[in-house]
């Protein structure tokens, strides 16, 4: 298996600690902006947002004058952390209490009946707060518009909804048009909570003048893993198959750790053709089912070396049920081995003991394994390490599918890439000042302090924000900008053809492009662009620097690649040292370097000759067209490869990708240029 991160964490047990109110460190920031009417919360898996919601929710029942606080979830298992909690002992004012009949998640029959039960919470004078799918209070909402009893009917309601990137600013998501909807009433207070507010479709989640509306409070992955008192490192890894993936599954499933396996979408790729087959499949590796619990539906599997494992089958559709009321009892840590599931597990769903999340098939969702690593990285005594790993098929040189194949591989690369950046602190970068002492000399590096949930690092010539709206662009969303680059066709393949596409390309043109698209409201001041675009290009460049990639080389025209002593088999990045320092760093310098170079030597390692050629095939064959902005970015290369080469052109004929790209680029500023001078002449005569 080829680890393509490996992530070690000081273990200090700050966030896990909690004040005089009961409160973990989270929870306590959520609780500082609760008098927010829109409150958004983006915070990692096991962090604590459903608590921080009690928290919330209680505080503007008691002390705000709301009436209601209704809990909406993506599944009914998530349901399941909103139960009736005791917060006094703890030290807070009151315990979130909720009846019964108002945990709709918990409640059998059809979705019919909950709509009901809805509708009479809503109605009713003392019930104050209610859980309940996001289906249910779509469908809900939907028949309390129909009645005509209008938006009035939430007036003074807090509307809680968990896993918010559910919601998509498109005009045909229902749940994002209900949020809409709600927010055009001033009495209505929304608390959004999230372990990651990007979208795999790219669809923003609010709209840009919606979302300006929310106070954030945003606690990183970085804080939590640091604060664990167990966990100590996390790898993220591939491990490649032909044919079967049961023939190969075995060699990344090791039965003595805790394990939840998501076996692929029926549909997909890497599907049998029969989910229940796949599962006895898993089941035949691993041993021989003995017995099934009755109580909680686990299978007790006997392994060829006598040992007896307990095993969750989420697959098979006639005993889920029973097989989700047992998993509720799970408490202990002997109580369960091994799950197996198909579209869940995944969002919410806490067994603590995980350490190894195993995943069958590419995910073209960077949410989806956000979420699933998120299974495996609570923290619990005895679990040092924790392990994502993506089993997934070898293009086949020969298949005639490739161009999706490979297309699935350069996701599973922005997936390993975007983790990179979730897992690092908050990088905060500032403008080096200037010093007369090193003007012709080399100037010392940048120490960075890992104590600090967002450590400052001075770049040489870095454009800082100007603006209100650049600055809050770069302190809080900088995370879901990189997940949009990184979902980019666009930046992937240009990235990944590193000797026919300069760095400069990436950096200077397909990156500020994408910004400018993701925020309209400033794609016209051209200074709050650059200054995102640099950010984006530093956070990469730093994160490359701590992980031993390289982060200083750049190709030049003769396609010489970076040095021995800069690059790297792994990525791993030692978060552990209170101090770590950096070379140098200037952002002209920055802006040569492939940013996702890196993880692109790891893929060649860990890929046959054969099968890389024909990546690269693939992908040249969809290549990006040149457009005018690229055209000009590679002036200066081609005005300095005039001067090296005696006043000879790139030739469009060169076996060299670079010369041949700015032979394309000379040919297309070429031609504009006759355009130009036609459409003025044609201006004259008329």
């Amino acid at each position: 298996m080829t680890d393509f991160i490996t992530v070690e964490y000081g273990s200090t047990g700050a966030s896990k600690t909690t004040n005089e109110l009961g409160m973990r460190a989270m929870q306590a920031r959520a609780y500082d902006a609760r008098n927010s009417q829109y409150l958004l919360i983006k915070s990692p898996p096991a962090s604590g947002k459903s608590r921080a919601l009690m928290f919330l929710g209680l505080d503007k029942l008691h002390n705000q004058g709301l009436k209601k606080v209704i809990v909406a979830v993506p599944e009914r298992s998530i349901g399941n952390s909103f139960r009736s909690t005791n917060l006094a002992d703890h030290g807070f004012f009151a315990d979130w209490v909720v009846s019964p009949r108002n945990n709709l998640c918990d409640m059998l029959g059809g979705e019919g009946g909950k709509i009901n039960a809805f509708v009479r919470f809503m109605d009713s004078d003392d019930d104050e707060i209610i859980v309940c799918t996001h289906s249910t209070l779509r469908h809900a909402f939907d028949r309390i518009m129909k009645e005509g009893r209008g938006i009035a009917a939430f007036h003074d309601c807090v509307l809680a909804v968990d896993e918010f990137h559910h919601v998509s600013a498109d005009a045909d998501n229902r749940l994002g048009e209900l949020i809409r909807a709600v927010m055009a009433e001033d009495s209505i207070h929304i608390v959004a909570m999230t372990g990651s507010y990007f979208r795999g479709d790219q669809v923003p989640v609010l709209r840009a003048e919606d979302e300006e509306k929310f106070t954030r409070v945003t606690y990183t992955y970085y804080e939590q893993l640091s604060g664990y008192e167990h966990l100590k490192t996390l790898g993220i890894g591939y491990h490649f198959y032909h044919g079967n993936y049961l023939a190969a599954i075995g060699e990344v499933l090791d039965p003595s750790k805790k394990t939840i396996i998501h076996i692929p979408n029926v549909n997909s790729q890497a599907a049998l053709g029969d989910k229940i087959r796949e599962m006895n499949g898993i089941l035949d590796v691993l041993g021989d089912v003995e017995t099934v619990d009755p109580a909680t539906g686990f299978q007790h599997l006997r392994t060829p070396d006598g040992r007896i494992l307990k095993i969750a089958d989420l697959v098979t559709p006639q005993t889920q049920q029973t097989v989700l009321s047992g998993l509720r009892t799970v408490e202990n840590k002997e109580d369960l081995d091994i799950v197996i599931a198909l579209g869940m597990a995944k969002e919410g769903f806490d067994w603590i003991w995980c350490e190894h999340a195993l995943t069958v098939g590419y995910r073209g969702s960077l949410t989806e394994v956000v979420q699933i690593i998120g299974r495996a990285t609570r923290d619990a005594p005895g679990k040092a390490h924790a392990q994502f790993t993506n089993l997934i098929a070898e293009p086949d040189t020969t298949d005639d599918v490739v161009r999706t194949a490979v297309n699935d591989m350069l996701k599973a690369i922005a997936c390993s890439l975007l983790m990179e950046q979730v897992l690092a602190p908050n990088f905060n970068f500032k403008t080096k000042p200037s010093d007369d002492r090193f003007d012709g000399a080399s100037r010392p590096g940048s120490k960075i302090d890992l104590a600090d949930p967002e450590p400052t690092i001075e770049i040489n010539g870095l454009k800082e924000p100007a603006s209100k709206r650049a600055k809050e662009i770069i302190q809080t969303d900088m995370t879901d900008l990189m997940a949009a680059v990184l979902q980019d066709n666009q930046v992937l393949r240009a990235s990944l053809i590193p000797g026919e596409f300069p760095p400069e390309t990436v950096n200077q043109v397909l990156i500020p492009n994408l910004i400018a698209k993701r925020y309209p409201d400033i794609a016209e001041n051209e200074d709050d662009i650059e200054a995102i675009r640099q950010n984006v290009v530093a956070r990469r460049a730093v994160l490359a620097t701590l992980t031993g990639t390289s982060s200083t080389a750049s190709n030049n025209a003769d396609g010489d690649e970076a040095t021995e002593g800069q690059k790297a088999h792994a990525q791993l990045l030692k978060l552990t040292s209170k101090f770590l320092s950096l070379p140098e760093l200037s952002i002209d310098l920055i802006d040569q370097v492939n940013p996702f170079h890196g993880s692109y030597e790891i893929l060649s390692k860990a890929l046959g000759e054969s099968v890389l050629r024909r990546i690269h095939q693939t992908i040249a064959e969809t290549r990006i067209e040149i457009t005018e902005a690229e055209a000009m970015a590679q002036l200066p290369r081609i005005r300095a490869f005039v001067d090296e080469h005696n006043g000879r052109e790139p030739s469009i004929t060169s076996a060299n990708p670079i010369e041949r790209r700015m032979a394309e680029a000379l040919a297309w500023i070429r031609a504009a240029a006759v355009r130009r001078q036609k459409e003025k002449a044609k201006d004259q005569a008329a």
